[in-house]
């Protein structure tokens, strides 16, 4: 969601916070703003509202803030209207403390009419100001920037990643971290703060991930971590080891197109290293056969995307495991009181690791016992280390808000963890597990083909960019695989769009469909494609624009009642999936390139969403 910065060090500051949250505007954002310690001793604040550009030209890239320590903040609106008043950070009233704050403070309105009864006066509709103005509050009796910033974080509830500057101490600034993602970089004579390690590549590849209740004292020589009871304490380093040229574009047009290129080398390594010996190989898995043979129920909890890739894994772990399983999404889980004990298994899939739905659906699973097995794209990230169990999907840094390739890993990962407890629950015969092997590794040619096309699904959108609605058909497996396809056409195109599982047309649904009515029928899965015709013939009768996407081996039967089609290389009914979701995401990118839209900071949408 929103963006934090922070540096201290001997250079100039706000261009250096300015480059930073260049890096994260991908997470998206409504307003922008820095804030640094002059060496007078003030704090100088800029904002704006819309694009950083408007913030960088109005301080001539950052040329116009003197000062070697600074914070900034890209802000996606929850409490107050996107403009230059509500944005951060947010300064107290006597001009002391300024303050950038992801997450939400729940007892703002308590803190608040507190603070006005003591005479302190309020400039916006924000929760974050109520921090600030709560840190001169306690700082006014204290004199000590340490003692002030715990003082508040007892008083205040909620979730929140925080960088703190005051301007009585140009030395150091403080960051918090709860329920919300914050790490630290560490360079030479300078230091940083940031809410993604995007933001940092040009600077360090030295980080630290902050924890639940932890505080950091950053100087220009060196950080400081301490514990909830604030008490010092040591953290482990990671190495970013992946280029800066990584987050670039690389001369395509927009980041989601070149990541829809790059899902084949990203299924490559998301899947070759685990193949060994025609065996998938999960070597840093501690979960055991005996374990997996002991659970009685499995759930899978995730948000967007990585929910749609769960629908389409219970369908192959129930085949392949004979297992019940249950897919719910990660906002309702916490509160759907689920049935889990120490002999049940929740997967969570996330590509950030950071979503805070998801994070808590995996601390209520914890707490009731569960072994907690998580999906995840960012090395070190919350949900990556609050797991019993990570598999890394290696997808690579993914900066268009739309997914594309964590989408892709994520399921070549629940593959081939179907094939792996299949083998340890003796579910799964020796021919179906050396085809599917023997499939999964032709996956990214497979791909590159699909890719090969890309003019054709360009010109289809060219014709039909302008529909109003547009819905998704199909049964089982593309069921699933329509959820995905709608919601990237409707997060970048803002077309309205539905995916259905076509056998319910019938009880409803088939209401919608009128002249001119633009219906994609997926029919590659092999086992429902009679069926799946008799629905296409039903929309048809009633007027439907139909484009389907089936296989090769079924183009022709396919062309036989529909004029468009769209076709996939063969392979397994259960791979199917990952090669009939490239066409479909590169259908919504060309639909949204002929409206004008923003593809990769699409409105009121973020990365990362840090709250509920």
């Amino acid at each position: 969601m929103c963006g934090i910065v922070g540096f201290i060090g001997q250079k100039q500051a706000a261009p250096i916070l300015l480059d930073g949250l260049s890096r994260l505007e991908y997470r998206g954002y409504d307003s922008a703003g820095i804030a640094v310690i002059t060496p007078q001793g003030t704090i100088d604040l800029r904002k704006s509202e819309g694009r950083l550009k408007v913030l960088s030209d109005l301080v001539h890239g950052g040329a116009d803030l003197n000062g070697c320590i600074g914070i900034g903040h890209t802000r996606w609106a929850t409490h107050g209207v996107p403009n230059s008043i509500n944005s951060h950070p947010h300064m107290s009233e006597g001009g002391k403390f300024a303050v950038i704050h992801n997450g939400i403070v729940e007892n703002y309105v308590e803190i608040k009419e507190f603070l006005i009864r003591q005479g302190v006066h309020f400039q916006s509709e924000t929760d974050t100001e109520v921090i600030a103005q709560l840190l001169e509050f306690y700082y006014n009796e204290c004199h000590d920037f340490f003692e002030t910033v715990g003082r508040v974080l007892r008083r205040i509830t909620g979730a929140y990643a925080l960088g703190i500057l005051c301007a009585d101490c140009p030395d150091r600034m403080i960051a918090v971290r709860k329920d919300t993602p914050l790490l630290l970089g560490f360079g030479e004579g300078e230091n940083y703060i940031a809410s993604d390690v995007t933001a940092l590549i040009p600077y360090t590849r030295d980080v630290v991930y902050m924890d639940d209740g932890e505080m950091a004292v950053l100087t220009r020589e060196g950080i400081q971590v301490y514990d909830p009871l604030q008490q010092p304490i040591e953290k482990e380093h990671h190495h970013i080891d992946w280029d800066v040229s990584a987050a670039e574009k690389g001369g395509y047009p927009h980041f989601m197109l070149k990541e829809i290129f790059e899902q084949p080398e990203a299924l490559r390594r998301a899947i070759s290293p685990r193949l060994k010996n025609g065996r998938v190989v999960f070597e840093d898995m501690k979960l055991t056969a005996e374990q997996i043979r002991a659970f009685t129920r499995i759930f899978i909890v995730a948000c967007g995307s990585s929910y749609h890739v769960g629908m389409l894994g219970k369908y192959t772990l129930e085949r392949m495991l004979r297992r019940n399983v249950e897919v719910q999404l990660a906002s309702e889980f916490r509160y759907s009181d689920p049935i889990i004990d120490d002999r049940t298994l929740v997967i969570f899939i996330s590509q950030s690791g950071e979503t805070l739905d998801t994070m808590e659906a995996l601390k209520e699973a914890k707490k009731r016992g569960a072994y907690v097995l998580s999906i995840v794209n960012v090395v070190g990230s919350s949900i990556a280390r609050g797991s019993d169990d990570v598999l890394y999907t290696w997808a690579g840094p993914e900066i268009a808000v739309a997914t594309t390739k964590a989408y892709s890993t994520q399921l070549a990962v629940i593959d081939m963890l179907a094939l792996a407890f299949g083998e340890a629950l003796g579910t799964v015969d020796e021919a179906e597990y050396a085809a599917v092997v023997s499939e999964l590794q032709k996956l990214p040619e497979k791909m590159e083909t699909v890719l090969a096309h890309h003019e054709d699904i360009q010109k289809f959108a060219a014709q039909h960019f302008n529909h109003n609605s547009i819905f998704f058909i199909g049964r089982n497996l593309d069921y699933a695989l329509g959820l995905e396809g709608s919601l990237k056409l409707k997060e970048i195109s803002y077309i309205h769009s539905e995916a259905y599982a076509s056998g319910e047309l019938k009880h409803g649904t088939i209401s919608l469909i009128e002249e001119g009515t633009l219906v994609i029928a997926l029919g590659t899965y092999s086992k429902l494609f009679e069926k799946a015709m008799s629905n296409v013939v039903e929309v048809k009768a009633r007027g439907a624009d139909v484009l389907a996407l089936t296989t090769e081996s079924r183009r022709e039967e396919m062309l036989k009642t529909v004029p468009t089609v769209l076709a996939i290389p063969d392979t397994l009914d259960m791979l199917l999936p990952s090669l009939g979701v490239v066409p479909l995401q590169l259908f919504a990118y060309y639909v949204a390139l002929q409206r004008g839209c923003d593809i990769d900071k699409p409105r009121n949408l973020a990365k990362s969403v840090t709250v509920e």
